[in-house]
């Protein structure tokens, strides 16, 4: 008797750096990935030395290496939905950009800065190009509060300048924008915005400082999503539900800050 072959579970690209102490970037991604659901690829764009008190080196790929990795994996195999991160340098900004415009489908844009440390991840000179050419491909682009101030110069100081803040972004070309008020005080509430529709999500803070890997979690939540068929508004909702939970469990790793536990709902055994 034969059997049917097992279906392929939906297709999700991260475009990131690796993080060698395996609580952000590809290594985050990846975890979230199998965590929601979905079968998680990867173009690596940069290399850190990393741990939990910081990031003390990086290396990003020559850009035919990046451009090698993506033709690789879309010829071939194909997406869902896809997922960048950390792009470090103009010259990648742009590798990726001009796939991204060709892609039909959805892009989850985390417009990666600094690390939680506070450590660089991107050349000063690369900002203009995720600006310009980067955003415009993103169906759902995430920054937090330090992101959208040195992507369009407004700094917001309580949650009220949230909107403002998303149509500043949305100028820039995504669909979507999804503001992260987690620094702000008080109540942690995060604004999506397309240019009409307003939702805002709201999570309990944990009192814990593990937290490391929360930004590249959420867009590959994001990303896990849609992949699976969600519209933007449920997919980000579903999304802040799995990232809260995995900040509430995140550990204690090293001398520094843990990350947050991409298997918590495996190891509470609720999925």
């Amino acid at each position: 008797m034969t059997q049917n072959s097992p279906q392929a579970p939906p297709l999700v690209l991260t475009i990131a750096g690796s993080d060698s102490g395996g609580g952000a970037g590809i290594q985050a991604d990846l975890k979230t990935m199998l965590a929601l659901g979905t079968h998680g690829m990867s173009v690596i764009a940069a290399v850190t030395a990393q741990n939990s008190l910081g990031v003390q080196g990086y290396w990003e790929l020559p850009p035919e290496a990046v451009r090698a990795q993506l033709d690789s994996v879309l010829s071939d195999i194909g997406v869902h939905a896809i997922k960048t991160g950390m792009l470090a340098s103009t010259a990648l900004v742009e590798t990726v950009a001009e796939v991204l415009a060709g892609a039909t489908a959805p892009v989850v844009v985390d417009p990666v800065g600094v690390s939680k440390h506070g450590d660089s991840l991107l050349a000063a000179d690369a900002v203009d190009a995720v600006r310009t050419v980067l955003l415009p491909t993103a169906t759902v682009v995430t920054p937090n509060l330090w992101e959208v101030e040195q992507l369009t110069g407004v700094k917001v100081v309580d949650e009220s300048q949230l909107r403002e803040a998303a149509e500043a972004v949305l100028a820039l070309g995504p669909r979507w924008a999804l503001i992260k008020g987690g620094h702000l005080p008080g109540e942690a509430a995060d604004l999506l915005f397309d240019g009409e529709h307003e939702h805002r999500f709201t999570a309990p803070r944990h009192d814990n400082r593990h937290t490391h890997g929360t930004g590249c979690t959420l867009a590959s939540a994001i990303a896990s999503q849609l992949a699976l068929g969600d519209d933007v508004p449920t997919a980000v909702g579903k999304a802040k539900e799995y990232v809260t939970g995995a900040i509430a469990a995140g550990f204690p790793l090293g001398s520094g800050i843990g990350p947050v536990d991409h298997g918590w709902r495996h190891r509470a055994g609720t999925g």
